[in-house]
């Protein structure tokens, strides 16, 4: 079966006692290793980068970002003109977009204060299996 990326759907509840954010629909079971991203006040923007075999997840623990997708079918010379599609995060809707193999991203911070989260199904050293390209790379 062909994954897609997509937002998994989080919920927050809010009573006298504070802020609960949740996302109950989320299996962390195949995940290896988290790491966090907050993209500097000069360079609000990181990518192109991604996987022809890790799975990654994304949510912010703090403020919004908009995460870029491309499927990318070529790794040697991707077509510039490839379609991005774009998911927007935020921390208090306890969303989490799961991007699968075979897709690279950009990460945009929306808020200055945006901490991404990220979660892969590989450890890091466990496979060479990382791909990066210019900001510029891509038309759109």
């Amino acid at each position: 079966m062909k994954e897609f990326p997509h937002i998994i759907k989080g919920g927050s509840f809010r009573d006298s006692r504070g802020e609960l954010v949740y996302n109950n629909d989320f299996d962390a079971s195949k995940i290896k290793r988290m790491y966090s991203i907050t993209n500097s006040k000069e360079n609000p923007v990181r990518g192109w980068q991604g996987h022809q075999i890790q799975k990654r997840w994304f949510t912010t623990s703090v403020g919004r970002a908009k995460i870029d997708v491309i499927k990318v079918n070529n790794w040697k010379v991707p077509n510039p003109s490839a379609y991005i599609e774009s998911f927007l995060i935020f921390a208090k809707s306890g969303d989490i977009l799961f991007v699968p193999e075979g897709y690279i991203t950009r990460i945009s911070s929306i808020t200055e204060d945006a901490t991404i989260l990220v979660f892969s199904d590989y450890l890091m050293g466990e496979i060479d299996d990382e791909y990066k390209y210019d900001l510029n790379y891509f038309n759109n």
